[in-house]
């Protein structure tokens, strides 16, 4: 008795030695780099995003909607403020608004790197409440005001600028660049996007990298993390809906049958919600867990330097908030439920869409596998809405071109703490995946709880030293693309 007790402690002993052991060195993964002098900014660059942002290319569910003139004011105003990259550069236009500029390098061997945006907004939901005018307010106490001054146009212009700015300083790259501004990301991007990666495609171009809108600089938006951090998007989910119908008989609705069609529409959207697809951590987690965690409390750090202990907890813990939950499932979200056309009529079809944003190791046909199977209904039927997209693959972390862009968020941002994550919403880079396995998604602007509903939402704006410093890194990024 006495030796299985002692061995029982020993091996308690053990286990709590390993805990600590990993605990312990659970340390940072940051490197260190040198903070760089800022260079000035060329004179009206705040200005001429605030011209951009006047200009409204709304992107619309409705094509007929579509402001055609608006975009070709946007086509004028680039021709205009940006000569150099004009004149210096190859431009085809994609159905007359998406631009592909490219730089081309002394170095035909080096595999080009491609920066992109998109120069469409979303329309203004509710005008009124705005505090400002969001497309013509222009700058007001150091902020540049209006819709897209976060998504996207201040990474467009940003870009622009920077390029712009070193063609005058007589800049020449020996690895080509490409620039790839779309102007329907807002509507899916399944057009012009899918255009400009099939013409690469066609020239035989491999990125060594692109780098597109998504992660940011963020403030007290990562529970128990003090330091500011810069999230760098290296997948993002995938993103598809189904729609599921019943035709039933219908009647009068004084002698209903024991069940109708709304009923079973309802029960089997009831059981979708009552059974998610599984949580897991992922590779994308697991990295960003690494980078992260040990930057927090002793508590949290325990547990995540001990995630094969601690798994359950940290699943727990992250489906409770909307945020949290989105990172470890593929998100189920009914979105249109339709049925009936009078109160007295019980309708004999019903029609609903169900939303999935796909975590990555999970695809549309899983999920299509998983609705059947949770729903076990033969008179629900279940047919994919539009196309969809799978999640993209995983973009390596342990490589040059992603080693090059946290240093060149460092150099403009040094006690900035750098961490991998998944994106869970959609942008055009998705399709970009045939041309280059280094695709991250980095937006340099500041998010925090004081500015995160503007996204998308009501005021939203940039100071306009943030601006200048986002010109300053891809002024980096350009440059630091001839170094590897």
């Amino acid at each position: 008795m006495k030796k299985v007790l002692f061995l029982l402690i020993l091996l308690f002993l053990i286990f709590l030695a390993v805990i600590l052991y990993n605990t312990l060195n659970f340390k940072t993964s940051q490197t260190n780099v040198e903070a760089i002098e800022k260079i000035d900014i060329r004179e009206g660059a705040a200005l001429r995003l605030a011209e951009a942002i006047s200009i409204r290319t709304v992107s619309f569910e409705d094509e007929a909607d579509f402001d055609s003139t608006q975009f070709e004011l946007f086509n004028a105003f680039i021709s205009d403020k940006y000569p150099n990259l004009v004149s210096k550069t190859e431009h085809i236009t994609f159905n007359s608004y998406s631009h592909l500029f490219k730089l081309k390098g002394s170095d035909a061997n080096l595999d080009p790197v491609i920066l992109m945006g998109h120069h469409d907004v979303v329309p203004i939901a509710s005008p009124a409440i705005w505090s400002v005018h969001p497309f013509t307010e222009g700058i007001k106490n150091d902020t540049i005001y209006g819709r897209g001054a976060i998504d996207d146009k201040a990474a467009v212009i940003g870009i622009l600028e920077a390029i712009e700015q070193l063609l005058l300083e007589g800049f020449s790259p020996k690895r080509s660049v490409y620039f790839a501004f779309g102007h329907d990301e807002e509507v899916s991007g399944q057009r012009r996007a899918v255009e400009i990666v099939k013409h690469l495609q066609d020239q035989n171009v491999q990125a060594a990298f692109v780098l597109d809108e998504g992660g940011a600089l963020t403030t007290n938006l990562i529970p128990g993390v003090k330091e500011n951090t810069a999230i760098i998007g290296i997948a993002e989910k995938g993103y598809t809906s189904f729609e599921l119908s019943t035709n039933m008989m219908g009647g009068h609705s004084s002698q209903p049958a024991k069940e109708t069609s709304i009923d079973v529409l309802a029960t089997a959207i009831s059981k979708l919600k009552a059974n998610p697809l599984p949580r897991k951590i992922t590779p994308v987690l697991d990295a960003f867990m690494d980078h992260i965690g040990p930057y927090m409390d002793v508590k949290a750090r325990l547990v995540f330097a001990n995630r094969w202990l601690f798994q359950s907890l940290l699943l727990n813990e992250y489906e409770k908030s909307a945020q949290g939950n989105a990172t470890i499932r593929t998100t189920t979200s009914p979105t249109i439920f339709e049925a009936g056309i009078k109160e007295n009529v019980i309708p004999t079809a019903s029609r609903a869409v169900v939303n999935f944003r796909i975590i990555p190791g999970e695809t549309m046909e899983t999920v299509k596998e998983h609705i059947v199977s949770t729903i076990d209904d033969e008179r629900v039927e279940v047919a994919l809405k539009g196309s969809g997209s799978n999640p993209s693959p995983i973009s390596p972390i342990d490589n040059e071109p992603y080693r090059m862009i946290t240093q060149s968020i460092r150099e403009l941002y040094p006690n900035v703490v750098t961490t991998p994550n998944l994106l869970v919403g959609a942008t055009d880079s998705r399709f970009y995946t045939p041309i280059s396995k280094n695709i991250y998604r980095f937006t340099p602007i500041h998010m925090s709880p004081k500015n995160i509903n503007c996204f998308h939402g009501v005021d939203e704006r940039i100071p306009v030293v943030e601006f200048e410093n986002a010109i300053r890194f891809y002024r980096q990024i350009i440059l630091h693309s001839n170094g590897f």
